[in-house]
């Protein structure tokens, strides 16, 4: 088993990230996204729920379904057509296996039923995604505020690819772009109430935002700032 550079401790921040293999696609309608929104609920738990058996076959909302205790707890996402980020910190192993640790347990349960899902339903065989996912250590303010304004913000390159370039050219455009985007964590943060909102698990992470507006002010002063570096 190969070592990683930044060792995922429990309790620390780390921004998670991968994407498609050759940066294909992992994405290619609405149900595909629907489906990995569920799994990041269904997959943050100690136990192996088996979607077909626990979901489809007792005709219930993935949200409704009792997880159990989970592996970490989530600060933000958002779903890319080739690629996804998470904040995340880890929580403390509850069981025995000591191999893998909690984040490596959730990555491999979301990314192994996620594959499965979809070369299913588009009868192909292969990995989906690159070999391991890429792991960030967020240990400062700065780096927290800016991790949250990037995931939020990062939807705005499928109406503008060169906006972290060249500014935004339409900001009323790219507004309403990220207010009506579903694959992302945005709402939360906005006051939207939906079932989506059952991924987060806010307790560990400082809370910078203390409201719609505030969160609002912080993460849209990016849209101005010219360095994304």
């Amino acid at each position: 088993m190969s070592i990683r550079m930044t060792p995922l401790v429990e309790g620390e921040f780390f921004h998670i990230y991968n994407r498609g293999n050759s940066k294909q696609e992992i994405f290619l309608d609405e149900e595909d996204y629907f489906r990995f929104i569920k799994l990041l609920y269904l997959s943050n738990s100690i136990y192996n729920i088996n979607f077909r058996n626990d979901i489809v076959k007792k005709h219930i909302s993935a949200f409704d379904f009792e997880r159990g205790e989970s592996l970490v707890n989530i600060g933000a996402y958002v779903l890319m057509p080739n690629h996804f980020h998470i904040y995340l910190s880890p929580k403390p192993r509850l069981g025995p296996d000591e191999e893998l640790n909690n984040v490596a347990k959730f990555m491999l349960k979301l990314c192994t039923s996620y594959s499965k899902y979809f070369n299913k339903k588009y009868n192909r065989t292969g990995k989906l995604f690159e070999d391991k996912f890429k792991s960030v250590h967020i240990v400062t303010e700065n780096q927290a505020k800016y991790l949250f304004s990037y995931i939020h913000l990062n939807p705005i390159k499928l109406i503008q690819s060169d906006w972290k370039e060249n500014g935004i050219k339409n900001k009323d455009k790219a507004l309403k772009f990220l207010h009506d985007y579903k694959w992302s964590s945005l709402d939360y943060y906005q006051g939207v109430q939906k079932d989506e909102n059952k991924i987060l698990s806010l307790e560990n992470f400082v809370n910078y935002f203390p409201d719609p507006e505030s969160f609002r002010k912080e993460i849209f002063e990016w849209l101005s700032k010219g360095d994304w570096s």
